[in-house]
């Protein structure tokens, strides 16, 4: 039977605030290589990806790093194709006191999958993830942002496999992951039996704006995000969920024959992320999402769902 790991004692209450009442924000890791991205998927085709030097390992074990520097944790969502290759990266990431979950198996879009092989897909995932490490794994989310709207059926198959929450809506305009009107904040989805957290977005001048790292912390300037996070906490009293990937602080990574705009937005201050990252976990008090809103959590039933083999069959 899986057993969950204790974090290290959490600096924040249930309500995710610490007692000089400023509020802990959730931090959270995509852990995927380089080239699982969605800009280099016609460069790096599936098939392709045995074939490529990995570059994850050494890029996770310096967000270790970073994170241990300042006594920071945060939920870790691992590729199931990462977990199977590299089992021993997700016992050192729980061991290290971070929460574990879920980022699929093959980093598809959701909405380009059907039911059944979303399905297929999240329990192949799930499975190496928790026999690496021997952890329950209820927080999942989507590649590239991808629970847009029309793939709700995708939250019902979520509830189904025992995920507690998922982190998968972006409510921003995009060209991968448009969704503009999607709710800026914790909800409940699938009929109640899963909580959606949306990473972070301001509302300004009629619109939203993401202020939630990755891309969006690499190529701004960084007085954008700790304005922004700052405005969340203090005008509007809610907590952030910030994210970033292992890739994003190694600018030696291999570039690929990408098209333009994919090169873009990979590459692009590749080597001024890992000081803003550094800074970002400087100004603010992070912790797990399961963590920083086990208030909201504690209103989800209880998953049903026993933990699974690697063939994807409850045990």
């Amino acid at each position: 039977m899986l057993e969950r790991v204790t974090l290290a004692p959490p600096s924040s209450d249930a309500t995710g605030k610490e007692t000089n009442g400023e509020l802990v924000n959730a931090l959270s890791v995509d852990v995927e290589d380089y080239f699982h991205t969605e800009a280099m998927s016609s460069a790096a085709p599936r098939e392709q990806w045995d074939g490529l030097p990995s570059r994850v390992v050494q890029n996770t074990e310096r967000v270790l790093e970073l994170f241990a520097e300042r006594s920071v944790h945060g939920t870790f969502f691992f590729l199931g194709w990462v977990a199977e290759r590299f089992p021993a990266l997700v016992r050192r990431v729980a061991q290290h006191g971070h929460e574990l979950g879920c980022h699929s198996y093959w980093h598809r879009l959701v909405y380009k999958l059907s039911p059944e092989e979303f399905r297929e897909d999240t329990r192949r995932a799930q499975g190496a993830i928790e026999d690496a490490a021997g952890v329950a794994v209820r927080g999942y989310r989507a590649p590239s942002f991808s629970m847009t709207p029309g793939t709700e059926w995708a939250a019902e198959i979520l509830a189904e496999q025992g995920f507690r929450y998922d982190s998968s809506v972006c409510p921003v305009r995009h060209d991968l992951y448009n969704n503009p009107r999607g709710p800026r904040l914790p909800h409940p989805i699938a009929a109640g039996a899963l909580m959606e957290f949306p990473v972070t977005t301001i509302r300004l001048w009629g619109h939203n704006m993401p202020v939630a790292g990755g891309g969006y912390l690499r190529m701004l300037p960084y007085s954008f995000t700790r304005w922004g996070l700052r405005r969340l906490n203090e005008k509007e009293g809610q907590r952030g969920i910030v994210y970033t990937h292992p890739w994003e602080i190694d600018p030696g990574q291999p570039r690929l024959a990408a098209r333009a705009r994919s090169r873009f937005r990979q590459y692009s201050k590749l080597s001024e992320a890992e000081g803003k990252l550094r800074q970002l976990v400087s100004d603010f008090r992070f912790g797990p999402i399961a963590e920083v809103f086990s208030a909201e959590l504690c209103c989800t039933p209880a998953p049903s769902r026993g933990p699974m083999t690697k063939a994807g069959a409850s045990r």
